[in-house]
């Protein structure tokens, strides 16, 4: 999710690019998955989890930005625009119902789900009809990897366009060929990808009440299932549907999208945004603050200690807590953020540095007859529709009818959940994560609607840009341990084997050696680009060997293992496809040791590590 990189990417881009690149036309949208690094978002809330700042993921997710962005422009050429929509089924369910109950029955009829099933899908192709890539926008959360996860990974959205791309580049590795596939996130707030529902892990018995709770154990037993038999199987099951919908999507885009590019960005101070709901009646927005059930998390990954969803009211224990150690929130803001009881004011918390955002992106691009609606968070279903068709009626009433509008959602900053006013009434997580209050979707409704009226009416040039977010310089705060010196066993040296792979295997089986490792922060630190490992196969007729897995592949995984007193193991795993050519193999690793020169000096010095040839039969 996002951060800091937005101010650090655009210095560079202007350095290179001048105001080719600025603000109103590049929206820096996540794919989102909950199994990142962290530590790259310059206010203070998000760094809790993380111990700080973490340069080495921010310098990482900066200059990927960066480089994908220049390989964008030295291969830009003519081309042309196709786009098409469909229903992804068996992918989604709405992990908050009862949220969804509250709005109005004569708003829900309108509608045959609670989730939004619709996925849009722009296909790209050059002048020739070469093939370039693919946009698509479909609403879940990828937390199809659950919170007992470890592994660094790009989970249901991120297997689909892993699999769509290895198609399209073919015999490439991850990253590499010309053809991208990115699956963007929409309105996914209350959606989940784990389609078995809630089930208290304890009884089997299913917990899909308004509390999420379970007689047993309370709200942390209760869980949502995938459709797998473990997680890694539904990330597998949900990520092939979205693929399979968005191949089909892309083989079937004829309607052709013309017209000009537009585009129109404001900031907004969030926390104090006036909205007339109508002729007689104003409203404003709050400073953000987070509701108690924000600490009980969902159905996709509970919370802990005693947090439930749908709490209207504090509880005197933890709020005593948190007023010795963070301050009572004032009466304003409570006021304010009614019926939701404050667990964190995260808008009257400024030690480092301010907690949360009140400078806020509002963004639309237009291209021809679509326009993107880049928002800053996570709207739930009914919030995206709401906001949708109030966009689509903008555009239609002011002379430009019939456009599409779609949702592109954890855009440009991070802003948490926005629910309707009518399910921010019974507090459940998303509600309790909608940080300015009650109104803040009326608040982007109003936004949106402006940036909207100016594209359609060619006034873009008047709208104001608002007030600029604060640059903080966050550099050294960080609680995580310096780097030791690496050590290793007695006779062995960094990359030696200590658990040797099978001399031979078929598909479907898995793979596994263990070698004498280092901290993989060091490569980290030295690499912005570091790869993990490889598999690789012998070739006869030019005595070689070719990658042709590496640690952004699926079927490898990369576990380590921490020891004492400097000392820690590397075990790679490879789950050899189904399709795996017969041959022989080998796996390797790379890494990097830290060396301790003297007291205030040390080095980090590169290794390797290479597994016995196996072969690898038919089956």
């Amino acid at each position: 999710k996002k951060s800091k990189e937005e101010d650090e990417w655009l210095f560079f881009l202007q350095g290179k690019y001048g105001e080719l690149y600025r603000h109103d036309n590049v929206i820096l949208s996540g794919t989102h998955t909950h199994s990142g690094p962290g530590g790259y978002f310059q206010y203070t809330l998000f760094w809790i989890t993380s111990k700080g700042l973490i340069r080495p993921s921010l310098n990482a997710v900066v200059n990927g930005i960066v480089k994908s962005i220049d390989i964008a422009h030295q291969n830009m050429k003519r081309g042309r625009l196709f786009i098409n929509r469909g229903t992804v089924e068996n992918s989604q369910i709405n992990r908050s119902p009862f949220s969804y109950l509250q709005n109005p029955e004569s708003e829900r009829s309108r509608y045959s789900s609670n989730t939004d099933k619709e996925m849009v899908l722009l296909k790209m192709v050059d002048e020739n009809g070469e093939e370039l890539g693919l946009i698509s926008w479909f609403a879940v959360h990828p937390v199809s990897m659950n919170n007992t996860n470890r592994l660094v990974n790009s989970d249901n959205m991120g297997y689909a366009s892993y699999l769509f791309e290895q198609e399209k580049n073919e015999g490439m590795l991850p990253g590499e060929g010309s053809f991208v596939a990115a699956f963007a996130s929409s309105n996914l707030g209350d959606v989940s990808p784990n389609t078995k529902g809630p089930f208290c892990i304890n009884t089997g018995d299913s917990c899909n009440n308004p509390e999420s709770t379970c007689p047993v154990g309370g709200a942390k037993m209760c869980m949502a299932m995938g459709p797998g038999n473990d997680m890694f199987d539904s990330t597998r099951i949900i990520g092939q549907n979205i693929y399979s919908k968005a191949k089909e999507l892309y083989e079937n885009a004829f309607q052709e999208i013309t017209g000009p590019l537009s585009s129109a960005h404001q900031w907004a101070n969030m926390s104090d945004v006036s909205v007339e709901l109508n002729a007689t009646h104003t409203v404003k927005t709050c400073k953000p603050a987070l509701g108690h059930s924000f600490a009980a998390g969902t159905i996709d990954g509970v919370g802990a200690f005693n947090f439930t969803q749908g709490s209207v009211e504090g509880d005197p224990f933890w709020d005593e807590i948190r007023d010795q150690l963070l301050g009572e929130p004032s009466n304003e803001t409570k006021a304010c953020h009614k019926p939701k009881p404050i667990l964190f004011s995260t808008g009257e918390m400024t030690r480092p540095h301010p907690w949360h955002p009140d400078i806020v992106d509002v963004q639309i691009v237009a291209i021809g007859s679509l326009a993107i609606i880049a928002v800053p968070g996570e709207f739930t279903t009914m919030s995206g529709r709401r906001l949708r068709e109030a966009v689509k009626t903008e555009f239609d009433s002011h002379g430009a009818p019939g456009t599409d509008v779609v949702i592109a959602g954890l855009c440009n900053v991070y802003t948490h959940y926005i629910t309707t006013y009518e399910e921010y009434q019974v507090q459940r997580y998303e509600a309790a994560s909608t940080i300015y209050g009650p109104h803040t979707l009326s608040a982007y409704i109003q936004l949106y609607r402006g940036l909207a009226r100016s594209i359609a009416l060619n006034t873009v040039q008047d709208l104001p840009p608002g007030p600029e977010p604060p640059f903080f310089n966050i550099t050294n705060l960080t609680l995580v341990p310096s780097l030791i010196a690496d050590l290793v066993p007695v006779n062995k040296t960094f990359g030696d084997v200590l658990q040797e792979v099978r001399q031979q295997y078929q598909p479907t089986e898995v793979a596994e050696v263990t070698f004498v490792g280092a901290n993989p922060r060091n490569s980290a630190e030295n690499e912005t680009e570091h790869n993990f490992l490889t598999v690789e196969r012998y070739t006869s007729t030019s005595d070689s060997w070719h990658v042709v897995q590496n640690d952004a592949s699926w079927d490898t995984r990369f576990y380590w293992t921490k020891g004492l007193l400097g000392r820690s193991n590397v075990t790679v795993k490879w789950h050899i496809p189904h399709d795996t050519e017969p041959g022989i193999y080998r796996i390797r690793y790379f890494g990097h040791y830290k060396k301790r020169l003297s007291n205030s000096l040390a080095v980090s010095i590169p290794f390797e590590g290479t597994s016995s040839v196996f072969e690898i039969t038919a089956l």
